[in-house]
């Protein structure tokens, strides 16, 4: 049984950013997910206008987790932490309009069921977010 603890452990630590980056990403797909059904079924919002509201709140979520718990971000100067900060608001400025017109595309011209939309466009936007973190905002100096 230790071998086997010790066995999975050492395969955690070997792909750790990247199980981090799905159980995060999970989380933040499930609090995007929730605040969007809220929004926009409970609250009768917009779909477009939940999908925004609902990306906004969880894009602060997703920072703090990506920048502590998955990439282990080591900047801690004042411009260094902008210019990180700037980086990720503006990678995931450009994966929402990606979300927001795959939306459009498969609610308004394919009639597709926006639930079953949202869950398409967050693998969308789950995938190119990590590779644009991995890539550009938090890569290794």
């Amino acid at each position: 049984m230790k071998d086997l603890i010790r066995r999975c452990w050492d395969l955690y630590k070997k792909y750790e950013e990247g199980i981090n980056y799905l159980i995060f990403g999970f989380l933040a797909f499930v609090l995007n997910y929730g605040l969007f059904f809220l929004f926009e079924s409970i609250l009768g919002m917009n779909y477009l206008l939940a999908t925004g509201l609902s990306w906004l709140l969880t894009v602060i979520f997703a920072y703090w987790t990506n920048r502590t718990f998955v990439f282990k971000s080591k900047n801690v100067s004042k411009g260094s932490l902008v210019k990180e900060f700037s980086s990720f608001i503006g990678a995931r400025i450009a994966t929402e309009f990606l979300e927001m017109g795959f939306m459009y595309l498969a609610v308004e011209i394919l009639g597709m069921n926006s639930y079953i939309a949202k869950l398409i466009g967050q693998v969308l936007v789950i995938v190119s977010n990590y590779f644009l973190s991995k890539l550009w905002i938090f890569k290794k100096k």
